[in-house]
């Protein structure tokens, strides 16, 4: 009798840190809850659940009666509960005292609360770098799951793929397993006799062998049309059903069971990679659509798809800038901690620093470092919940630091980019200077309130801007389908929202522009500002603790609505930071000196871009002399100040610009991609204080722009 084939099943739920409670709420009624309900019905099923550790703690709180079923699951041997990185970090991105740290807790803590010491490790999102094995053996991790791409980018056959192999880095071993592509996109998309047929062919090929698969839980109930699909219409159930009458040939079996009683088919040297999907997400858009093209030309063609590879996640941080500077910030807040004077156990100062510890493990959540159908860089909250916890760990780390809490500057490349930044440190504020990109605030930190306060993204093209302006108008189709394959909308017309920035959304920009340009323009972005002075490099002159100057000549270059003339001129940026009552002041004056008189005037403008979050919650609002209004406000402003209130961060903002006529404002939106389709995203306003600088008849000309910044 032939040797029974294995299927190896590692099903992975997460929730993001600084998620809404509503959402969790809607995936565990809709999806993990009747999940865990079907798997009791079969015992005959086993399988590996991986559960990160934002989840844990929800479910812990919220629904301890989930956490009784699932030991129950366990102690049966039904279900082996799998480790990793207790915030799902992608290991890969992090200091490697945290890498150990992160795994070690969430396997502490599996073993407190369900009696098992994890063996294997879930990846976030699968990132693989050959460098794995000596973070993971050291923390007692003795299997992980990658995808089959893994394997084939190293030359493995796919006939190859029916076992599990041993990585290895410098003499540090884990045991791999193949995640089958296949698999993902038949369970749960494809009819269960498909996927039955599948494991049928397989096994006649592999006799003994095994078939493994690692996905996520919310394609069960939470992706569009799967609560329906699994549980109402009993895609599950069935697949349950046949996959315990099949008994004869198939043994369900949990990743460690069948590691247990079978030896390695040999070493696996893999490269880089991550999930196929991914590894094209991360491209930059245009090469994005030509790798796409590549890949749809040659779909029926596995052979050449094998060769097929995109990007490393790491280029994430070249795509999103925003992406990379939480990273660095990430990575600073690490180093300062662990800098930090040892503490005696017990004490005060050792108790806020293992409280610094936790929100910097926290702020490695990987969501909000990149993008793709899934991942919230382009969500602001969960920009918002890392940046926030950064801030906190930052300021305990200054106050448990000799020295630290005295106002200073730092000349350094923050970023990683090439190009020097300073770094204003003190504790009312962090503000981070880039004299490359026009001499604007990249990140204005609010430290009472652990506020960031610019907190924006770049509207840029996205690769699936095409698909969504392609589907306009196009009626939806009632098919279940993985969400890989989906196009949906949350509201209708969104393709009038596709606007893209020229300069990354930064504060205290200087905008040069023809006068007869309106509101209309700036909101469409059609100022036809001069590039140099708006985002080109600025010479530093002065820089101390509380002050920095920058400067810039050159010749300005203005576009009319049906000329263009260039004038020389110099400008100097004069920025000066300090506390306030109840808070701080930013503030930056401007100077313009001309060589020679223009032949006609032009507009300055000082940028803001403020962002308090929810724009629809009635706590967050501009004051304006007809009252309250929505953070989504468009149009203009009587100057020479505008105030604006975040009653849940509890911050005031009132922006003073002497003699200004007015304000311009309009809110900056996103159309994005996400598990519920296509959305428009409010990340913050743009406001422009207005000045028409009579510079016609003089040569030179100041103006200030100040930030007040209040807790209250």
């Amino acid at each position: 009798m032939p040797e029974q084939f294995h299927l190896a099943l590692l099903v992975h739920a997460h929730q993001p840190c600084g998620n809404f409670e509503h959402v969790l709420e809607k995936a565990y009624k809709t999806s993990y809850l009747p999940f865990i309900e079907e798997l009791e019905k079969h015992p005959g099923v086993h399988l590996g659940l991986h559960y990160s550790g934002p989840l844990l703690a929800w479910i812990e709180e919220h629904r301890p009666e989930y956490f009784i079923r699932l030991k129950t699951l366990v102690q049966h041997g039904q279900v082996e509960l799998i480790g990793g990185g207790f915030y799902e970090p992608i290991l890969i991105s992090i200091p490697p005292e945290d890498q150990r740290e992160q795994i070690i807790r969430l396997s502490a803590y599996l073993e407190k609360n369900f009696g098992r010491l994890p063996s294997g490790a879930w990846l976030a999102e699968r990132v693989w770098e050959p460098q794995l094995p000596s973070a993971l053996a050291p923390a007692k991790v003795a299997y992980t799951l990658v995808d089959d791409i893994h394997f084939l980018s190293a030359g493995f056959e796919p006939e190859e793929l029916f076992g599990a192999y041993i990585a290895e880095d410098r003499g540090q071993t884990v045991w791999l397993y193949p995640g089958q592509k296949a698999l993902r996109y038949l369970i749960p998309f494809g009819k269960v006799e498909e996927v039955i047929a599948w494991l049928r062919d397989a096994a006649s090929l592999h006799p003994g062998g095994v078939a493994a698969m690692g996905d996520d839980m919310e394609k069960f109930g939470v992706w569009p049309g799967t609560h329906e699909h699994c549980f109402t219409n009993g895609w599950l159930a069935e697949f349950f059903t046949a996959l315990e009458k099949n008994v004869d040939w198939l043994k369900v079996s949990t990743p460690g069971e069948y590691l247990a009683t079978h030896m390695p088919l040999g070493r696996a040297d893999l490269p880089t990679a991550s999930y196929t999907e991914m590894m094209e997400w991360v491209l930059p858009t245009r090469v994005r659509q030509r790798y796409h093209a590549v890949l749809k030309e040659f779909n029926a063609r596995p052979e050449v798809l094998s060769f097929l590879r995109g990007g490393s996640w790491r280029g994430f941080f070249r795509k999103y800038p925003e992406s990379n500077l939480l990273h660095k910030k990430m990575l600073r807040v690490s180093a300062r901690l662990a800098a930090a004077p040892v503490r005696p156990a017990g004490t005060k100062p050792a108790e806020d620093l293992l409280k610094a510890r936790d929100l910097l493990l926290r702020a490695q959540c990987n969501d909000a470092y990149w993008h793709g159908i899934f991942g919230g860089i382009y969500a602001p909250h969960l920009r918002t919940d890392p940046a926030r916890n950064l801030i906190r760990a930052e300021a305990i780390a200054d106050l448990h630091t000799p020295g630290a809490l005295v106002s200073r500057v730092e000349l350094l490349d923050y970023d990683a980019d090439g190009a020097n930044e300073l770094l204003f440190t003190a504790p009312e504020y962090q503000v981070l200077l880039k004299p490359s990109d026009g001499g604007t605030i990249a990140a204005l930190d609010f430290r009472p309130r652990a506020a960031t306060l610019v907190n924006s993204i770049l509207r840029r093209p996205e690769s699936y801007h095409a698909t969504l302006r392609e589907a306009a108008g196009k009626p939806a189709t009632g098919a279940v389908a993985s969400i890989h394959e989906q196009t949906r909308v949350k509201e209708p017309g969104l393709e009038r929202f596709l606007r893209y920035d020229r300069w990354p959304r930064h504060a205290f920009r200087v905008l040069l522009f023809d006068p007869a340009r309106t509101h209309a323009d700036y909101e469409a972005l059609e100022l036809q500002e001069d590039p140099g002075f708006a985002g080109g490099p600025y010479a530093v002159s002065i820089s101390d603790p509380h002050n920095a100057e920058l400067f810039r000549a050159h010749a300005l270059t203005l576009h009319g609505k049906n000329e263009t003339s260039d004038v020389k001129l110099s400008l100097i940026k004069r920025f000066s930071f300090g506390p306030a009552p109840n808070g701080c002041e930013v503030a930056c004056e401007i100077s313009l000196r001309l060589k020679e008189l223009p032949a006609k005037p032009f507009a300055v403008g000082v940028e803001s871009i403020v962002n308090l979050l929810a724009p629809a919650e009635p706590d967050r609002f501009f004051e304006t002399p007809t009252g309250r209004q929505n953070l989504r406000f468009s149009g203009s402003l009587p100057g020479p100040i505008l105030r604006m209130e975040d009653g849940w961060q509890r911050v005031r903002v009132a922006l003073h610009a002497p003699l200004a006529e007015e304000f311009w404002v309009a809110p900056i939106e996103t159309v994005s991609e996400s598990e519920e389709g296509f959305e428009r995203v409010y990340q913050g306003s743009q406001i422009l204080a207005l000045w028409p600088p009579p510079l016609t008849t003089q040569k030179s000309w100041s103006a200030r722009l100040v930030w007040r910044i209040e807790a209250f």
